[in-house]
């Protein structure tokens, strides 16, 4: 165990960011992503299940879901792997925090902001010449300019942040020094000892959990551990795979390895997009 608490782990970042006591960190660290005219002065933590209407539909179920009290709303999410159809996803659960404006009775349509913010441990863009540790999308015209200012999507694309220590020149590199490097700090490095980033260490120092809580961090730490593995050895196994018998095969075996490792059929699902009936045939 180190000393501090893997960030990257669902129990670890909702103790730094999703707790109410911590709540000055979570807008701490969006006011970094957010343009002036949306910056934050104080959140208001939403249900993180948002059930739909209709008993069909499909239900979102998000790691942070928050409210500025001027009205933006954001979804912040610690991504751990890169699932099938992810832009699909950060679009989907987008629409709930839009949808949930609708009033009854006469309404002119008029929107807050929604912001969906997503922490990745993992390289999207694929092609070294496109990638981007802060890929920011929103709305634009044919020629680049802004359409609407009320639906951004900001994707962090940790692996992609290798500044050290000596060459961190804004609060935002300290934020991400911090998530970067957090569980293998044995002290708080000297760039980073002010009373925010106290705070944030004192969090998430292991010896400051109960027994309940060190048993709950160390079942998402295993879990992060599997599931990193098992996609780190999916991903190039089927990639092997793909290469000799083409992008079919690639995808059914990594399923197939998923399966072999006991991850749930629906996390299969998610992530090579082949159907239930077809990943329990493997």
């Amino acid at each position: 165990m180190s000393r501090y608490l893997n960030p990257y782990t669902d129990f670890g970042f909702k103790k730094l960011f999703g707790e109410e006591g911590n709540k000055d960190l979570l807008t701490d660290f969006l006011n970094q992503l957010l343009p002036p005219h949306h910056q934050i002065n104080r959140l208001q933590f939403k249900n993180p299940e948002n059930l739909p209407n209709l008993p069909l539909e499909r239900k979102a179920i998000f790691d942070i879901y928050c409210q500025s009290i001027t009205g933006e709303n954001f979804i912040v999410e610690m991504q751990k792997a890169k699932l099938h159809f992810f832009k699909d996803r950060a679009l989907f659960y987008s629409t709930f925090p839009i949808r949930d404006q609708a009033k009854k009775g006469e309404w002119d349509f008029k929107l807050t902001p929604v912001y969906y913010v997503a922490i990745l441990d993992f390289k999207y863009d694929e092609l070294e010449e496109k990638q981007k540790l802060l890929r920011e999308v929103a709305l634009k015209d044919q020629e680049g300019h802004l359409f609407y200012d009320k639906l951004h999507f900001k994707f962090l694309q940790m692996p992609l942040f290798t500044k050290p220590e000596h060459e961190l020149a804004t609060h935002f590199d300290k934020w991400l020094y911090f998530l970067k490097n957090l569980d293998s700090f044995e002290q708080i490095p000297a760039i980073l000892n002010e009373p925010l980033f106290q705070k944030a260490f004192e969090t998430l120092e292991e010896a400051n959990l109960s027994p309940e809580q060190r048993e709950q961090y160390q079942k998402s730490l295993l879990t992060y551990w599997e599931l990193k593995g098992v996609v780190d050895t999916a991903r190039e196994e089927g990639l092997q795979k793909g290469r000799e018998e083409g992008k079919l095969e690639g995808i059914l075996q990594v399923a197939l390895t998923m399966k072999q490792k006991g991850l749930a059929i629906e996390v299969i699902e998610t992530m090579t997009g082949l159907t239930q009936s077809k990943i329990e045939g493997l």
